[in-house]
Formats: structure tokens, sequence, C-alpha cells
């Protein structure tokens, strides 16, 4: 899932933002592709997305208590082992000068609705029932967007991960589902346009790209032609659609090649991946 939620994000790193024109000439999964609107990221290089699932997935391994303070110790961790761009400014400004999970929570404001606690919730999903999926879900999110919209945009690309993993229905129905669990029938309705910073946003992208099924490289473009921030929609799509019986694993080797694999990158990942529950 990890390799899968990784190369979403690098790939829609491509894209982020960028005008129709771009996306519609390069959306073809043909290899990764230099964003004009930020073009420092080099091309295959996953972004915060990635390395914040990846904080959360070593903190689920290795059995520590899954406090406010232990997950704010793992973000500082994993940033200041391997900084990278891909943070929005602020927030990447902020991480820079804290260097403990207590300080961290000190000094955060953890009032935003934007889709942060949503990119980097997918190894929650793994958990093995919905109580313990919504519980860790919602620990991890009020860390830093204890909000009403940034919490339930978490519990639904969790929920996402957890239906299709555990084989729960047709993933056709996936944002049925989770808008039985969430009481809201907004996660049912289907996303149209572009994708703005709101969790709400970006998750109802990425239920709408996965319910679309057929194979992992469909649900991938499918996610970049909404346009706007689709690095966030595509690794919370892959991440679900990666355990999906239904979805056809044909992720182009081009990008699974080309995905970085430093210290951190695709093998270091997938080992962490294979110890997830």
């Amino acid at each position: 899932m990890l390799v899968e939620l990784a190369i979403g994000d690098a790939y829609g790193a491509g894209f982020e933002y960028a005008d129709a024109d771009h996306v519609s000439r390069h959306n073809t999964l043909a290899a990764y592709v230099r964003n004009p609107v930020h073009p420092g990221l080099a091309p295959g290089r996953y972004t915060d997305d990635t390395q914040m699932a990846l904080a959360l997935a070593e903190l689920l391994v290795s059995g520590a208590p899954w406090t406010a303070v232990s997950i704010a110790s793992a973000f500082t961790t994993a940033f200041h082992r391997d900084p990278r761009e891909g943070y929005a400014r602020g927030f990447q400004g902020f991480l820079g000068s804290v260097r403990t999970g207590e300080e961290f929570l000190a000094r955060i404001r953890p009032d935003s609705d934007k889709s942060g606690a949503a990119m980097r919730v997918a190894p929650v999903g793994l958990l093995p029932d919905v109580a313990d999926v919504l519980h860790h879900s919602d620990v991890q999110a009020r860390v830093t967007h204890d909000t009403p919209d940034g919490l339930a945009s978490a519990r639904a690309a969790a929920l996402a991960v957890h239906y299709c993993h555990r084989g729960l229905g047709p993933v056709a129905d996936v944002g049925a589902w989770v808008a039985d669990r969430l009481g809201s029938p907004v996660w049912a309705t289907p996303w149209r346009g572009a994708v703005g910073a709101k969790g709400v946003m970006s998750a109802r992208a990425a239920l709408t790209a996965l319910a679309t099924g057929g194979s992992l490289s469909a649900v991938l473009r499918a996610c970049v032609a909404f346009t706007g921030d689709v690095d966030t929609v595509a690794a919370i799509a892959l991440a679900a659609a990666s355990g999906s019986d239904e979805i056809a694993a044909d992720l182009p080797a081009s990008l699974v090649d080309g995905l970085e694999d430093g210290p951190f990158g695709r093998t270091h990942l997938s080992a962490v991946d294979a110890l997830l529950p």
C-alpha cells in the first residue's frame, strides 16, 4: 500500500495546481513529469503526503502508544531525518523549527480544515475494525486538524482503505459505505471539477476516482484529471485501491521503477508495508 500511495503522490506532484493543458498533455502515465508550478520538485520524488503517512505507519508497527505526543514526535523525526519539498511553506518552516513532539504540540495551532490529516491517514485503515480505525484516525487528525471537516475527511480516507483492503463490498459502493458509517450523504456524492485545498474536497475526489475501479492506472489517471490538489487525491485513492481484488495492479514499470529509492524510498516503504496489519 505505501508504495502505491507514494507513486500516486509522486506522480500527482507533477500536476498539482498545474493548468488543464499541462494535465491533458502529460497525464499518460508514461513517466513522472516536472510540475511547471513547482519546478524545484524532481520527478519521481514523493512529498509530504507520503512522508507523513510513512511516519504514521512506522509508529503503528513500532507498538508505541498511539498518543498525540508520539504522533507529533513521529512527524518531527520523519522530517528532520529526510527534509524535503512538498509541504506547505508555513508548515515546512514550523517542522524545521521544532525537534520534539512536546514542542510540536506546544506550538501548533490545530485549527486547519485542509487535507493534511486525510492525506497521511491510510495506514490506520488497515486496523482490524471500524472502531479502531475511527479512533486512530481521530487521534492523529487532532494533532493538526482538530476541526469538523479535518476529522471527517481523515475518517473518510481511512475508511476507504479499510473497506477495500478488507473486501467489504463492491468498490463502486465505497462512497455509500463511508457515507453510512459517517452519517453524511456527502461521501456518496460524486466530486466534479478542480480540487481545492480543503480535506473534504480531496477525500471526496479520491472516493469518486476509486469507485470507477478497473485498474490502478485508471484510478490514478482519474485522480489527476480532476486538476488542483491531485497528489493528495491520488495518494488517498491509490492507498485504498491497492487492496481491492476488483482493481488490477497494473501501474507501469516506469512509475514503479522511477519512484525514488534512497534511504526512505521504494525499498524502505515496501519493508514497512510488510509489517503493517
